[in-house]
């Protein structure tokens, strides 16, 4: 898994909007980077619905939301309109972002090993610096633990 301390790597990926994100878009805010297996599939939507229901605790708390997945960007253009999702997902079918973060990998699922998407989070600092990594990310309270670091970094005048 990506170490808290490094900057993001270089990546160039679209999101549903049809927009290009790099981490220069990404620069001036605190961002919170989301990786899920699959749109539309309950753990995923559950994690997408509870970000957006906090969206604006989020918001609050001088934080943007980007979400990242396999997904084609038609792919997610459904799941953003179905669910009403305020925030971008990000589109990365060769894995240029997601097998740098280490969010791609080995994994046991249903009792078998198998390759795939490693549910993670990353909270990356408004210079491009990842401070908090969540790996093997458990959906349930998992926003309520974002927001609790982001106010942690806050307190302690992090970048």
């Amino acid at each position: 898994m990506f170490e808290t301390g490094n900057p993001l790597p270089p990546f160039s990926l679209q999101d549903d909007r049809g927009n290009t994100v790099t981490p220069a878009t990404l620069a001036g805010a605190w961002t919170v980077l989301y990786v899920y297996p699959r749109d539309a599939t309950p753990g995923c939507t559950t994690e997408a619905c509870d970000f957006r229901d906090n969206w604006a605790r989020v918001q609050a708390a001088g934080a943007r939301v980007y979400g990242l997945s396999r997904d084609t960007v038609a792919s997610h253009q459904k799941f953003v309109a179905k669910q009403e999702l305020p925030f971008p997902l990000l589109s990365d079918p060769d894995k240029t972002l997601l097998a740098p973060l280490g969010a791609f990998g080995r994994k046991i699922m249903y009792g078998k090993e198998v390759e795939g998407i490693i549910r993670s989070t990353f909270l990356v600092d408004p210079e491009g610096v990842v401070r908090h990594v969540w790996p093997k990310v458990s959906v349930k309270g998992h926003v309520e633990a974002v927001l609790a670091k982001l106010a942690e970094l806050a307190r302690t005048n992090h970048p």
